[in-house]
C-alpha cells in the first residue's frame, strides 16, 4: 500500500513539474480580426480602454471632420473602431481595396446596431447610411492607391534582381 501511494505521489509530482503546454499567442494580425469583425462593441471598447494588446494602434480621431453625434446619434465608438481598422490594416500591410471595403461595411454594421437604441432608428440609419457612404468613397483612397502602387513596385523590382536586369542596366550605366 505504502509502495503504491509513493508511485502516486512521485507520478504526480512528476506530472506538475513537467512544464504546461500553453496556446500559442495571438498574433497581431489575429487580434485585428478578431477585436474588429468577431468581438462585440462592448468587448472592443473594453480592449481598447485598456490597450490590449498593446502592440496595436489604438489611436483615433473619432469619425474624423465628420460630427462624432449627428442629432444626439452616437457613432463615436463606430469611428473609432473603424480607425482601429485602417490604422491596424495599414501597419500589417493588408490594406487592399478589398480588406477597406470589409472594414467599411463592418462601421456601417457597428452604426446599425448603434441605431438600434436611438430615438429614431430610422433617422439614424439614414446618417449611418451617409457617413458609410462618405467613407466608403473616400476614406484612405489615395493610400490604397499608393500602397497598391508601392507594392507592384517591389513586385516589379523583386523580379528584376531576379532576373539580373537590374545588374545589366547598372552595368550600361542606365
Amino acid at each position: 500500500m505504502r509502495s503504491a501511494l509513493f508511485t502516486l505521489l512521485s507520478i504526480t509530482g512528476l506530472a506538475l513539474a513537467a512544464p504546461a503546454i500553453l496556446a500559442p499567442r495571438e498574433t497581431n494580425i489575429e487580434a485585428t480580426d478578431r477585436l474588429l469583425f468577431s468581438t462585440t462593441m462592448s468587448g472592443f471598447q473594453s480592449a481598447r480602454n485598456a490597450q490590449n494588446p498593446p502592440s496595436l494602434d489604438w489611436s483615433s480621431d473619432g469619425c474624423s471632420s465628420s460630427p462624432d453625434n449627428p442629432l444626439g446619434f452616437d457613432f463615436i465608438q463606430s469611428c473609432q473602431r473603424h480607425d482601429f481598422g485602417y490604422r491596424n490594416y495599414k501597419a500589417q500591410s493588408r490594406f487592399s481595396e478589398a480588406n477597406k471595403q470589409r472594414i467599411d461595411l463592418n462601421f456601417k454594421a457597428d452604426m446599425y446596431i448603434q441605431c438600434q437604441s436611438e430615438w429614431s432608428k430610422r433617422a439614424c440609419e439614414g446618417f449611418a447610411d451617409v457617413y458609410y457612404a462618405a467613407v466608403h468613397a473616400f476614406g484612405s483612397k489615395r493610400s490604397v492607391e499608393v500602397q497598391e502602387m508601392e507594392r507592384r513596385y517591389v513586385e516589379e523590382v523583386t523580379a528584376a534582381l531576379a532576373s539580373g536586369e537590374v545588374m545589366m542596366a547598372r552595368n550600361l550605366g542606365v
